[in-house]
């Protein structure tokens, strides 16, 4: 199954450097989950030539402009496309309202359904479960409520191990059986065909923690414990440690500590200050402390591996 990232959008608050502002299209299965809409983002959608009409799910962090101004030109669009299709909208409690007012007065209705979910600031929670996939919410640190988003896939059926396949004749239960990793008993309890003979390990589940904006906050590794990819949030070098605190931002040094502490296998920086053009020092404070670090540059897609 397909799992990864496009990078739509990488700085901060202001759009520098041909850097746009934060977005991502995680592509999970035949779903598409937006996360985060800064401004520009259906520019970006159309540029990298990436199929938007398919979004139906769209993640906002926080009531930060830099993280959802976008939001409402991209529904818009949706509805001038004659989209049909439920489109539903998870975020802090008052984007709701936002999204009300602007429609109201500009006399829009929309030609297709929006469902909105408020998430929680103050706990972890699924908030949407899907076929293939699911997502939880976390709190983040920052100086309005602002919540992380952990997409992790399902573990699917089992894979029949070929060879056993060919030397059995098994029925269409026992197969489903073995596939929903479970023994297929007889009538009397007794094992006739054994899981851990007829199917072949599982993979590990994979799984992508977005931090959006954060300060450095050492009760994160706890909760994206060993994922595939983290993205964290990277504002600023090592000399604006002072200010990131103030700003509840991090520094790339400390987003890579977080990494690292969490046993994640790969690092994402971004949400870069436009002071940097060059984002070079990000990226050598960041190795120091994790090696598997990676600056996100806008349209490159990364894939949410298996270890």
């Amino acid at each position: 199954m397909e799992f990864e990232v496009t990078i739509l959008g990488s700085n901060s608050a202001i759009p520098a450097h041909s850097r746009n502002q934060t977005s991502q299209l995680v592509q999970i299965g035949g779903s598409l989950l937006l996360l985060d809409c800064g401004e520009g983002t259906q520019i970006q959608l159309r540029k990298f030539k990436l199929k938007f009409s398919k979004i139906d799910f769209i993640f906002i962090s926080h009531l930060h402009g830099d993280h959802y101004y976008g939001l409402m030109g991209l529904i818009s669009s949706f509805h001038l496309v004659k989209r049909e299709r439920l489109l539903t909208i998870f975020g802090p409690q008052g984007l709701d309202e936002i999204i009300t007012v602007q429609l109201k007065h500009s006399k829009s209705n929309l030609g297709f359904p929006l469902r909105f979910i408020s998430t929680q600031i103050k706990s972890e929670e699924l908030i949407l479960e899907e076929k293939n996939f699911r997502v939880h919410t976390f709190p983040l640190k920052h100086r309005v409520p602002c919540t992380g988003f952990l997409i992790e896939e399902k573990q699917g059926l089992k894979n029949l191990v070929k060879e056993k396949l060919q030397q059995n004749n098994l029925s269409i239960d026992a197969i489903n059986t073995l596939r929903s990793g479970k023994d297929y008993l007889d009538a009397d309890g007794k094992v006739i065909f054994a899981v851990s003979e007829f199917t072949h390990e599982h993979k590990p589940v994979r799984k992508y923690a977005y931090c959006s904006d954060t300060i450095y906050d050492l009760g994160l590794p706890r909760i994206i414990k060993e994922v595939n990819l983290l993205y964290h949030e990277s504002t600023f070098d090592d000399l604006e440690e002072e200010r990131a605190g103030s700003t509840f931002h991090s520094t790339a040094r400390q987003a890579a500590k977080i990494a690292k502490s969490a046993g994640a296998k790969k690092l994402l920086l971004g949400h870069y200050s436009s002071r940097y053009k060059d984002l070079s020092i990000l990226l050598e404070q960041a190795k120091e402390e994790f090696n598997e670090s990676y600056l996100s540059e806008e349209g490159m897609t990364y894939p949410i591996l298996y270890p």
